[in-house]
């Protein structure tokens, strides 16, 4: 099982890596799910992953201080915004419908109440 979370931590740290280079591609969630899959995976891919400039440039507020810029929350919102409404026109079911705009709403209300905005660095 171990082995599977790696290969997970470097598929989405590659999709991660393009999300830099490509707008459209948003890059903080892939990043945290390489983190994700490497803490369960590997003691040694998780140091060495939080020890790089791409773990200290888009992840490192996020994951100690719950904290985004506000170009990363609304890249990662609109990016989920439209990964929902692709279910929906994929699916058209009106069930799963409202359970999508249930998450979408819940997915604004989380990043508007739990996750601080800070200044972007740069």
């Amino acid at each position: 099982m171990k082995i599977i979370y790696i290969l997970l931590g470097f598929l989405t740290l590659g999709l991660g890596l393009i999300g830099i280079l490509l707008p459209i591609l948003p890059t903080t969630p892939f990043l945290l799910l390489t983190l994700f899959f490497f803490a369960k995976g590997s003691t040694r891919f998780h140091t060495w992953f939080i020890q790089t400039k791409i773990y200290h440039k888009y992840l490192k507020t996020f994951a100690e201080e719950r904290s985004m810029t506000r170009k990363q929350k609304w890249r990662l919102m609109i990016f989920v915004d439209l990964v929902l409404l692709t279910s929906m026109i994929i699916i058209n079911q009106w069930l799963v419908t409202v359970l999508l705009l249930v998450v979408g709403i819940l997915k604004y209300l989380y990043f508007f109440t739990q996750v601080k905005t800070i200044k972007d660095t740069i």
